[in-house]
């Protein structure tokens, strides 16, 4: 039981990440999501458990995630240094939640699911039938 929350759930949760992201429409989804990973690189600063290096963290979160705007690989390199600083306070015995002590392992597991889907360039996940009278319905006519 312990493999498949500490483990599975993280993977799970990676890619349920992904498949929600293709609801939002792909003219909006890279810079979305380098939004949301700017804010991920904040995740930590409130607890401050590294002191300044984690000021230092966001700083360079917050620049790949500003380069993440017109850039999938961004986005990607961005949630693989959350990966690695969610390694550092899981050593550290400093989870991102602090009543859940595995936490941060949890977010090192997802982080990269959502790294490989970024580097793949953020593809929809989820087929979706065009509206009707849309010009890509028309298209396929």
């Amino acid at each position: 039981m312990a493999v498949i929350l500490t483990v599975v759930l993280p993977i799970l949760i990676g890619l349920c990440f992904a498949a929600l992201n293709s609801l939002i429409p792909e003219a909006h989804r890279r810079r979305f999501n380098a939004i949301f990973v700017a804010g991920a690189g904040a995740a930590y600063l409130s607890g401050g458990a590294m002191g300044g290096w984690e000021f230092a963290f966001t700083a360079v979160a917050t620049y790949c995630a500003f380069r993440g705007l017109d850039s999938w690989t961004y986005i990607g390199i961005a949630w693989l240094l959350h990966t690695a600083w969610d390694v550092v306070h899981h050593i550290k015995g400093a989870p991102i939640i602090p009543f859940a002590h595995d936490s941060s392992l949890g977010c090192a597991i997802c982080d990269p699911v959502i790294a490989i889907w970024c580097f793949a360039g953020g593809p929809s996940l989820i087929r979706r039938k065009p509206a009707p009278g849309s010009t890509v319905e028309s298209a396929q006519a």
